[in-house]
């Protein structure tokens, strides 16, 4: 079995994770925000790999059942006051008072290990009150609408640009806030790029009813200043290591 060294930006998890099952992957381990690590039997086709990721580091790996490893490395985890995340191989019970998501390593982003998800599921508990409308913008793995079904909300909408992420969460349409009626969510929590946030807040605000909440994050603590203009007017700023929230509206 050989590994390999993959980098990636937070952005592209989602899919990378996607196409390295696709070719073949035996496992896949988040190293850090920028960097997985991908297994592979002797028997994959390494030229199609070097094609596809040219220059990735390759590591021969010893004898050993690499996919449990892997599947070791993502344990069960409370999050906020009421979330409890758990690999959908484990049965360990879920402590009182929380809801119980079950996550699975190929939905990457959406493990809830980044701090940015972690911002996210947090704030919503905050936010979030029953029979309220939430919009999920770029969705993935579908984590941060189930965590708003399990808050109460009335009505969760998921999006993304991405067929495949939609695939991996199992609900939303393909697109993005340009395709939801004006004034028509009470929240609106965006777990994507900087770059991406900016673009898309008139569209972002625009969903919103008045009184309405935005949570974004997926951008790190420089890149604050760069992010908060077309947020305001600005509640608060949550920071979770070099990782950063915005509430506004």
């Amino acid at each position: 079995m050989f590994s390999l060294l993959i980098d990636c930006a937070p952005d592209d998890r989602d899919l990378l994770v996607a196409e390295l099952w696709e070719h073949g992957s035996a496992g896949i381990v988040e190293l850090d925000a920028n960097h997985v690590r991908a297994f592979f039997e002797d028997t994959a086709d390494r030229h199609v790999l070097d094609r596809l990721f040219p220059g990735a580091p390759v590591r021969q790996e010893d004898d050993r059942d690499w996919i449990a490893a892997a599947r070791d490395l993502l344990v069960p985890m409370e999050v906020g006051r009421r979330f409890f995340l758990v690999p959908e191989w484990r049965d360990d019970p879920t402590p009182p008072g929380r809801f119980r998501i079950l996550v699975n390593p190929g939905m990457a982003f959406g493990t809830g290990v980044h701090e940015t998800t972690q911002l996210c599921l947090e704030a919503l508990e905050d936010y979030v009150c029953p029979g309220m409308r939430v919009l999920d913008v770029g969705t993935g793995s579908g984590i941060l609408a189930k965590a708003a079904s399990l808050l109460g909300a009335s009505q969760v909408y998921a999006c993304d640009i991405d067929p495949i992420a939609l695939s991996i969460a199992g609900a939303g349409f393909i697109g993005s806030a340009d395709a939801v009626a004006t004034g028509s969510v009470d929240v609106v929590v965006a777990n994507i790029s900087p770059e991406a946030i900016i673009a898309l807040a008139p569209e972002l605000r625009r969903v919103l009813c008045p009184d309405g909440i935005l949570l974004a994050s997926g951008f790190e603590l420089p890149e604050i200043d760069a992010v908060r203009p077309p947020l305001e007017p600005v509640r608060e700023v949550r920071a979770k290591g070099n990782w950063s929230l915005i509430v506004g509206g």
